[in-house]
């Protein structure tokens, strides 16, 4: 009886423990969460621990308590953005055959999202402006984050390649760039001028850039 009761007594502790863990993490995740619509509407150096706890209607040392520092807040901002990112335009994609349907699954995701953003903003795009020139671990984040989606982007290019989709020839990193620069330009146009038809035209861009580079039939 006496062991059961102390192993009682050291179990009741870590239940606790637990659940406050838990807690913990939900509470991250909705500052997160918070902080993502906002850097999304100011950018990542509008960020603040005060701001957010306005937001959230935390106080400045629970936010704080929970991240430590702005610079930790932004880089948290910058995973969980990358991480939806790849949930909503990579891992979808590769559900289609290798190939030109994957290549093509993955500009439609991410054509889809930036559809969305040109209302709410693109944390990679506003991020770039802002820490372009700025060294140091948010900047790094974020590049880390871009590499690894154009870096899919490529791969993908390849497996069109290989797959004999596209000529043998076709550099997959002069491909690969084409289309970024397509949404990086949809975003300019629709976001900051404000030009009608431009989601048509990145449309038919993506197509022209597969038809230069397709293998004859």
């Amino acid at each position: 009886m006496a062991t059961t009761d102390t192993v009682s007594r050291a179990a009741a502790p870590n239940g606790r423990e637990g659940r406050a863990l838990q807690k913990g993490q939900q509470t991250k995740a909705t500052i997160v969460d918070a902080a993502l619509a906002l850097a999304a509407q100011i950018g990542l150096e509008g960020l603040s621990i005060g701001a957010l706890a306005e937001v959230t209607g935390m106080s400045k040392s629970g936010v704080f308590a929970h991240f430590g520092s702005r610079e930790e807040l932004q880089i948290s901002v910058i995973r969980e953005y990358h991480t939806r990112f790849e949930q909503e335009v990579f891992y979808p994609a590769l559900s289609a055959p290798r190939g030109l349907p994957r290549l093509r699954a993955m500009f439609g995701n991410w054509m889809k999202r930036t559809s969305t953003e040109i209302d709410s903003g693109c944390i990679y795009i506003s991020g770039a402006v802002e820490f372009d020139d700025r060294p140091g671990p948010v900047r790094d984040a974020l590049a880390e984050s871009v590499h690894i989606w154009l870096a899919a982007m490529t791969r993908a290019v390849v497996q069109a390649r290989e797959a004999g989709h596209l000529r043998a020839d076709a550099d997959e990193n002069q491909v690969a760039f084409e289309i970024h620069a397509l949404i990086l330009a949809l975003h300019y146009e629709a976001r900051f001028l404000k030009y009608p038809g431009s989601m048509g035209r990145a449309t038919t861009g993506f197509d022209n850039i597969l038809s230069r580079y397709g293998a004859p039939l």
